[in-house]
């Protein structure tokens, strides 16, 4: 199916991981593995940023210097305004040498003949004049003249080499500040992740949001579990990529993001969650990193949006409460149920494999869903000033056991006008 494919590269996190390996005794054929039973640590941060160092690489300098545009852009902004200053002032600086330069060796400070340049009597009246040569300033006092070559050669030197200084550090600063990172700020992702029941299958679920109007143009969704394991032959890796399906041949990994949408994969055989129940979740190790990509669309830029879930951050029989409401003309979605869960007590504790095998029999007990209570609620405080309940069919009952009051409320529909906007 494609659903489960094995990463042909294993990512150490840190120099302790790498020292987690099988010992095998090959005299007698006895094998003995260590491994250190503690937490692993998060390898993508809930800020989408990935906790690596990177140690010994050899020649790191001459490398980030030879993609030097590349490092201007991914280095923070104090250190790009430091670059931004001193490229020009040190062109200044360099420039007004030379002009301090020709003026001594022509020696415009010793006779009043001709000079290379006007007005030129010390360093610091080059350096002025070589501020006013790059920037283009020309206040007319000081000026070159046609006396030596080598003075205007500098000054059509200095012209070329100050449009390419402007030029690099102008498309730096662009570039910075047009980043498509920056756009991953207004896309969210739900705070815990969940397990639950969609359509008699066992899910696990996310919820991801736009907080813009503009639209991610060809937005998709990826999963990947990563997991530490011990091959056949008793290699230890450190963190095992596995994808998780969410729907990628049959395209609905393709979203469109402009309402918060729940995410849904489906643990059936293909998954690797299908042997996991409550309680081997309660007591597993691993990440899910989720990653939402797509195109901004003011500037065709592609972004990259991440987040990942620890085992102690999926709620195994829990939805999420919706979030997407229909108005009379519009429709309003409410931010401050984004992250929110309710509880769904009729979910099995088994694995999905025992749940297909018929091992875990499903209640046929027939409950609310929590759009149904949400609208229940909102009646009976219409009707509160009543004296007494509505029943399913509208009539009014002034008194109604507990028992009987739940069993007329089962076949209540939904409000047609609240609805949850997922996949």
């Amino acid at each position: 199916m494609g659903s489960v494919r094995a990463s042909r590269y294993s990512t150490v996190s840190s120099e302790e991981d790498s020292m987690k390996l099988a010992t095998t005794g090959v005299p007698n054929g006895k094998a003995k593995v260590h491994t250190r039973h503690q937490p692993q640590s998060r390898f993508v941060k809930k800020d989408g940023h990935c906790n690596v160092q990177f140690i010994n690489v050899s020649e790191k300098g001459q490398r980030y210097l030879a993609d030097i545009f590349t490092t201007c852009v991914d280095i923070r902004w104090r250190w790009m305004f430091i670059i931004f200053c001193l490229a020009f002032l040190l062109s200044w600086l360099f420039f007004g040498c030379i002009f301090w330069l020709v003026a001594i060796f022509h020696g415009d400070l010793e006779s009043n003949t001709k000079k290379c340049v006007s007005n030129v009597s010390s360093f610091t009246a080059a350096f002025l004049f070589s501020i006013e040569t790059q920037t283009t300033i020309g206040y007319g006092y000081r000026y070159v003249t046609e006396e030596c070559p080598v003075a205007v050669f500098m000054v059509v030197f200095q012209s070329i080499v100050g449009c390419i200084i402007d030029a690099f550090i102008i498309g730096a600063v662009m570039a910075k500040m047009a980043k498509p990172k920056k756009r991953n700020e207004t896309l969210v992702f739900s705070h815990n992740a969940t397990v639950a029941m969609r359509d008699n299958k066992l899910c696990l679920m996310w919820r991801v949001g736009n907080l813009r109007k503009s639209h991610l143009v060809e937005a998709h969704v990826r999963a990947q579990l990563l997991k530490s394991r011990t091959t056949a032959e008793g290699e230890y890796i450190p963190l095992d990529q596995m994808d998780i399906d969410v729907g990628f041949d049959s395209g609905v990994d393709r979203i469109f993001l402009v309402t918060p949408i729940t995410i849904v994969h489906e643990i059936n055989e293909d998954s690797p969650f299908y042997n996991m129940s409550k309680q081997d979740l309660e007591n597993s190790d691993f990440e899910i990193v989720v990653i939402l990509e797509g195109m901004v669309e003011a500037t065709a830029m592609t972004t990259q949006c991440r987040s990942s879930y620890v085992a102690n951050e999926i709620l195994w029989g829990h939805r999420f409460e919706p979030v997407l409401f229909e108005e009379k003309n519009y429709y309003k979605v409410d931010y401050s149920r984004f992250h929110k869960t309710y509880e769904v007590l009729n979910t099995p504790l088994c694995s999905a494999r025992d749940l297909a095998e018929k091992k875990y029999i499903l209640s046929n007990t027939n409950s609310f869903c929590y759009e149904n209570e949400m609208a229940l609620d909102k009646k009976e405080d219409t009707d509160e000033g009543n004296g007494g309940s509505v029943g399913p069919d509208g009539t009014q009952m002034d008194s109604i056991s507990e028992t009987e009051h739940s069993q007329a409320m089962v076949p209540l529909e939904p409000r047609p006008l609240r609805r949850e906007s997922e996949i």
